[in-house]
């Protein structure tokens, strides 16, 4: 008698069982399009799988790259409230084991295996298969990824067709994981850019050192989804470093070490990439190699650090530290995160410096325009005074007062002849000193003298939302003169012109040439779009002491003037309205050798 044929195999279909595997996968597969959140896929599988095999409970541990053990990502009827932490070794229990041998394990019988970890007393079968990552290298090698665990609380309760399915599920899994994976990591690396846009724009806005260091620590923190950031800056003079500054919202103990503190770099933890100025990690910054570096932050909750040495042109300038609160393997891509990140904040910091000392050559220029003003203050007291000085020494000298030896009267009159003499000495020498000798005039292009200024004045026309228009003249023009007067003269121009517009504008600055009785002139021509000059003090706005603002002294443009015309130059009103301002310079070009 003949074995009675499968109605399936008859008609060419496959049997139930490859339906429902089929049908499973389908299941598994579709989860990729209907969330975008690994976790909430996993959950989802493992129903569908608990439903399918018809298992009282179940789970997927992931293995964490970190600590090299199997932590359980997802599960479904098992009690661990009480076994919240509960992580296996590789190798420990039949899911450990799994992981560790990358093959698939059946236990009809728990209680009878000594590998069986329980965690659900009424569990009596178990099968488990791993989760690979297929890669491809040289040739295909796998990489487990977790481990699926179905249990049942009936012996036997599971085949080695089910064992087979559930295999099939798991390569499924894996891939939909992967997808899923990649997919958040590329939104973490869109997060990441937009980030690093938007603190590069903040940090470029910066020009205060303290506040620059604290924009880059939080924004670090918060970019690299770390528990805390700190930047520490490094004097190679000294050998010492600082904590500069520190982003640790949920410190528990106040900042230590303090600011102010600075340390031998070779007693610190930041020694190692201030000396290889590469990126250095440390897992574990609790342990007893680390307790007593007085460079670390005083929060016993951080746990791994990864340092970014700031470098330009193999100057070490100081490192960029990321905490975590969790024992942590920082990846390649977090490290070249960390690299750009610090980066920026090397750049934002180079800048600073810059804006800061820019800040200090204009306040520098701005102490000797005020030297410069009372000097020719000085002068022109003295020439005022050594006319009328000169005529009572004549008149004194010819009242021929002349008394005995022995009439008090005699020292009288030699005392008053002495005193006006050393008065006149007095006048001479502060006239001699406010003649500017003419070894410091020289023949400087008129291009850059105004270029060197408008280094000077670039921030505060930045900071006035001020826009600049100047083109150099297309064929050089050379002028005789002394360099730091007439920049002084231009700046003030330029100053004036920003203060005339405190809502922002533009100031163009001309340069042509003029002809004028029998020379030539170079002429600087500065415009703004400010208010104008009040009519009422239009025909005397180079007088002296006369200014429209309240903190003005009114000498800058009479002082102007005074340099100019010193240089056989002058300067010019040349309009002024309620569209705006324009004053000229005039400087004799320097005459062919």
């Amino acid at each position: 008698m003949l074995p009675a044929e499968d109605p399936a195999a008859l008609s060419g279909s496959p049997p139930d069982s490859d339906l429902r595997t089929l049908a499973l996968l389908y299941r598994i597969n579709s989860l990729a399009s209907k969330t975008e959140q690994p976790r909430e896929a996993l959950r989802q599988i493992l129903a569908e799988l608990v439903a399918d095999f018809r298992a009282g409970s179940g789970s997927i541990a992931l293995l964490n790259p970190d600590t090299s053990k199997l932590e359980i990502e997802v599960q479904h009827g098992l009690p661990l409230e009480e076994n919240e932490d509960l992580a296996l070794t590789l190798g420990q229990g039949i899911t450990g084991w799994v992981a560790f041998y990358g093959r698939p394990l059946l236990i009809p019988d728990v209680t009878v295996d000594a590998r069986y970890v329980c965690i659900r007393p009424a569990v009596r079968c178990e099968m488990a298969v791993p989760l690979l990552e297929t890669m491809q290298v040289v040739e295909e090698t796998s990489q487990v990824l977790g481990v699926i665990n179905l249990d049942s609380d009936q012996l036997d309760a599971f085949t080695p067709a089910d064992l087979r399915r559930l295999e099939r599920a798991a390569t499924e899994t894996a891939a939909v994981m992967q997808r899923l994976w990649q997919l958040e990591q590329l939104r973490d690396k869109a997060r990441q850019l937009e980030a690093l846009i938007t603190s590069g724009r903040s940090l470029v806005a910066q020009v205060e050192e303290h506040e620059l260091l604290d924009t880059v620590v939080r924004d670090t923190r918060q970019v690299m989804q770390a528990r805390a950031c700190g930047l520490y800056l490094y004097d190679a003079t000294r050998g010492t470093i600082r904590l500069a500054a520190l982003a640790d919202p949920e410190a528990v103990t106040p900042l230590r070490p303090n600011p102010h503190d600075e340390f031998p770099v070779d007693a610190c933890a930041i020694s190692a990439a201030i000396h290889t100025r590469k990126p250095i990690e440390f897992a574990n910054v609790q342990s007893p190699d680390f307790r007593d570096m007085p460079d670390l932050p005083a929060d016993s909750r951080l746990r791994s650090v990864l340092l970014t040495p700031l470098v330009f042109e193999r100057e070490v300038y100081g490192a960029l530290a990321v905490f975590t609160d969790h024992v942590h393997r920082f990846t390649n891509a977090e490290k070249r995160l960390c690299a750009a990140l610090a980066s920026l904040a090397l750049v934002a910091l180079q800048n600073a410096r810059l804006y800061a000392r820019v800040f200090q050559s204009e306040e520098t220029l701005r102490r000797n325009e005020r030297l410069t003003t009372l000097g020719l203050l000085a002068a022109e007291i003295a020439h005022e005074i050594r006319n009328p000085l000169t005529v009572i020494k004549l008149l004194f000298g010819s009242l021929g007062l002349e008394f005995p030896a022995t009439d008090p009267r005699a020292t009288d009159v030699r005392l008053i002849g002495e005193k006006l003499d050393q008065l006149e000495a007095i006048v001479t020498r502060v006239l001699s000193f406010g003649k500017a000798p003419a070894s410091v005039h020289s023949r400087w292009p008129v291009h850059e003298v105004i270029e060197d200024t408008l280094v000077l004045i670039r921030l505060k026309l930045t900071q006035g939302k001020i826009q600049l228009h100047y083109t150099a003249p297309p064929r050089p023009l050379v002028i005789e003169a002394h360099k730091g007067q007439i920049q002084q003269v231009l700046l003030n121009l330029l100053l004036n012109a920003t203060q005339a517009m405190p809502d922002g504008g533009t100031i163009a600055i001309a340069v042509t040439t003029l002809d004028r009785d029998g020379g030539s002139f170079a002429i600087i021509d500065v415009t703004d779009t400010g208010a104008g000059i009040p009519e009422a003090i239009r025909d005397k706005i180079f007088d002296s002491f006369l200014s429209s603002r309240p903190d003005g002294t009114g000498l800058g443009l009479a002082i102007a003037k005074r340099i100019l015309r010193s240089h056989h130059g002058d300067i010019e009103l040349v309009r002024t309205s309620t569209a705006g301002t324009t004053l000229r310079m005039l400087l004799p070009l320097a005459k062919h050798l």
